[in-house]
């Protein structure tokens, strides 16, 4: 059953992602605090674990047929995002778990904030 539970979250971050281009951060990490009890230092783990084989490739290559990804700019983003997810990791594993989760939260709620009132 939990198999279930499973592939209809990755569904639903999917959609989000197609949408929106968020999904971990957003979708799957909360999910997998609140729905199924993970710490958040398994969350954001097995998140990173799930993002590797999609990483939205499907979605990418939707937005790119329609003329919405600068190619050039993604390759070098993608250059520091390769670096700095390692030291994103390991300044993550500094802090405790519940540290962690508020900072998180802090996080999410600055952003959705600043998308609700920004101009």
């Amino acid at each position: 059953m939990n198999q279930l539970l499973y592939v209809g979250l990755g569904v639903a971050a999917g959609v989000f992602g197609g949408m929106f281009g968020v999904g971990g951060a957003t979708i799957l990490v909360p999910a997998l605090v609140f729905l199924f009890g993970l710490t958040q230092h398994q969350a954001q783990g097995t998140t990173l674990a799930i993002m590797i084989p999609p990483i939205g490739l499907l979605a990418a290559m939707r937005y790119y047929q329609s003329g919405n990804v600068k190619l050039g700019m993604a390759g070098f983003i993608c250059i520091g995002f390769f670096v700095g997810a390692l030291f994103g990791a390991q300044l993550a594993h500094l802090v405790s778990d519940q540290m962690l989760k508020k900072i998180f939260g802090v996080f999410l709620l600055v952003v959705a904030v600043r998308m609700i009132f920004w101009k």
